[in-house]
């Protein structure tokens, strides 16, 4: 390889990181939004407790005892407010660190000037690792990750402490409790609402809550549950609501379909799987893993429409006559290249007498008759190497070449 061809475009390479920039700012965004919602809390609360003390000072309805225990009491607020304020504070110096070691991370790709510069196999190895962590973690294997993280010395560049606590919510729904989630909801009220989330994870959590009241007999308790908190989705979700109420005349194992749905036990992982979405939307995390986009992009350079056909050349396909090394046709590959496009060439190969077969596929004669041979067809007979199809060979039409 040339060093002209093998020029470094860090563009490029760059587009799958934006979730390693995007995830602190989005943490930093929500520890603002907390140090300025406890500010506003306590400013209003604290001046209107001076104002009130002052009043009732100067007319003589407080005496001084009474006013030092107000003052007190403000100080010691306060005294909460600072410690609050301080807890953020470490925390976002702590988020500060992580982006600082994650914008160096990436500027020394744009140190490197091409693809043979023994930096780019040391940063490539750092990328490699992290995608690493982030697939161990996106499959629940939060102790591993970290462990892998330390020893790599990469623990400011993953975010384990947020797939962490996605993983127990997650782990929390699939148990059937919804407690762990809600105060998750609670906390990030604001961006969801914007975000235009909440009000559909919110609702199925509070649905949830208002079926398992009902499957337990708690029907009173149920209608006092969908009156405070299904009542106010009523807008967005009216069709839902009716279908719900519908519950309090019906049984756990009723056979009517759509009741019998609601009931059912798979709509905790259903749940489950609504969080993780709204928790990676939210946080700009992309829904596959990292390491998985990577690798669809390498292999759709390679995917071909014999990879997937039912007796494809691999070692792992035991209807094939031969075997073969593509990656595509490989046990751990083949499920994730199945619907990813496949490869464009821009230069094509024809093999030597090429003929059509009646499903439009073109192959060399002589091919052709070298399989049928291999497989002991009966004379006048071939068999399409991808379909697997037997066909007569008077069926075949030659091809020219313009």
């Amino acid at each position: 390889m040339s060093v002209s061809t093998s020029k470094l475009d860090a563009e490029s390479h760059l587009l799958l990181d934006e979730p390693l920039l995007r995830l602190p700012h989005e943490m930093l965004r929500k520890t603002f939004k907390q140090s300025q919602k406890h500010f506003e809390r306590e400013q209003t609360v604290v001046m209107t407790s001076i104002k009130e003390a002052a009043k009732a000072a100067t007319t003589g309805k407080a005496t001084a005892e009474d006013s030092l225990r107000s003052l007190n009491a403000m100080i010691s607020r306060m005294q909460g407010f600072k410690r609050k304020v301080e807890a953020l504070h470490e925390e976002e110096k702590v988020l500060h660190g992580h982006e600082r070691k994650r914008i160096a991370h990436l500027q020394d790709l744009y140190n490197v000037e091409n693809l043979l510069d023994p930096g780019y196999d040391r940063w490539s190895r750092v990328r490699l690792d992290r995608l690493l962590v982030d697939f161990l973690l996106r499959s629940g294997f939060g102790e591993t990750a970290a462990m892998l993280a330390e020893e790599k010395g990469i623990k400011e560049l993953v975010d384990v402490d947020v797939f962490v606590q996605c993983s127990k919510i997650e782990r929390s729904l699939r148990e059937g409790s919804t407690n762990e989630c809600l105060a998750w909801c609670a906390e990030n009220k604001q961006a969801l609402r914007k975000q235009k989330y909440q009000s559909t994870l919110e609702f199925e959590l509070r649905l949830q809550q208002f079926i398992e009241l009902v499957r337990h007999g708690r029907h009173k308790e149920a209608m006092a549950h969908s009156k405070k908190f299904l009542a106010p989705h009523s807008e967005a979700h009216f069709n839902d609501i009716q279908i719900a109420a519908g519950l309090l005349a019906m049984v756990p194992s009723t056979p009517v379909h759509r009741y019998k749905a609601l009931y059912s036990v798979s709509r905790w992982d259903s749940l489950a799987t609504t969080f993780v979405n709204t928790h990676h939307s939210l946080y700009g995390l992309p829904q596959r893993p990292l390491i998985h986009i990577a690798l669809s992009a390498g292999l759709s350079s390679l995917k071909t429409p014999s990879c997937h056909s039912s007796i494809a050349s691999s070692s792992s396909n035991t209807a094939s006559t031969t075997t073969s090394l593509c990656p595509i046709c490989s046990t751990e590959l083949n499920d994730l290249a199945r619907n990813i496009p496949y490869a464009h060439h821009a230069r094509s190969s024809v093999e030597p007498d090429p003929v059509i077969l009646p499903n439009g596929r073109v192959y060399g004669r002589d091919r052709l008759e070298l399989l049928a041979s291999k497989l002991n067809l009966p004379a006048g007979m071939i068999r399409d190497p991808t379909t697997g199809e037997e066909l007569e060979a008077s069926l075949l039409r030659k091809v020219y070449i313009m």
